[in-house]
């Protein structure tokens, strides 16, 4: 199965990637683009199927796998990356939060909304009972 996008569409819609980074990328795209298949499977979707039946839905998949594997590019691998850090002086105290707790790949509610990958809830609640 084919990536839903490439180390080209990384730099065309992202940025020029350095030397070191290509690799990652490769095995990122891949690994991103297997989770958004079995993130579909899970409600009952074919992503690949889907796509084939509609060209805008290649394309949002496309940049849907570009925003996740930047995202994961741009966090450290050296150290534990943090999205926001406070720091006091005189009686000196430091506090962070983690950008992604534990680390690793993650995908957003909203990314698997744009591929229509959402599982949709209704119901209701008879609140006094039936008659």
């Amino acid at each position: 199965m084919n990536n839903f996008a490439t180390v080209d569409d990384l730099k065309i819609l992202w940025r020029d990637l350095k030397e070191n980074e290509i690799k990652r990328a490769e095995a990122l795209l891949k690994t991103v683009s297997a989770s958004l298949r079995v993130e579909a499977k899970k409600v009952g979707k074919d992503l690949d199927e889907m796509i084939q039946n509609d060209t805008n839905l290649a394309e949002v998949a496309k940049s849907v796998v570009v925003d996740v594997v930047a995202r994961t590019l741009m966090t450290s691998t050296d150290q534990e990356p943090m999205s926001q850090v406070s720091e006091s002086a005189l009686g000196y105290s430091v506090s962070g939060t983690f950008l992604v707790p534990g680390g690793g790949l993650f995908i957003k509610k909203s990314e698997l909304a744009r591929l229509g990958l959402r599982r949709q809830r209704y119901g209701a609640m008879e609140l006094y009972g039936n008659d």
